[in-house]
């Protein structure tokens, strides 16, 4: 079942870090920190630069989130 204490989100990666970390601008401008969800690492879905991408973001931590989804 999915979590329902997060806030899901659209966005784009505009930057790939190292060790899995991912820089994503949302619809609304702002920045966030991401890494990839641990089903989308263990099914070896890549995520590129300039990839539609939905997330998860934690109502006491706006800066930080999870990818969930790679839009096609």
């Amino acid at each position: 079942m999915p979590r329902t204490d997060f806030i899901e989100t659209e966005g784009t990666v505009t930057r790939m870090r190292g060790h899995g970390f991912y820089t994503v601008v949302l619809e609304n401008g702002h920045e966030v920190l991401a890494r990839m969800s641990g089903r989308m690492t263990r099914n070896h879905i890549r995520v590129i630069q300039d990839d539609r991408v939905r997330m998860e973001i934690s109502p006491a931590d706006w800066t930080q989130g999870r990818i969930v989804y790679r839009y096609k």
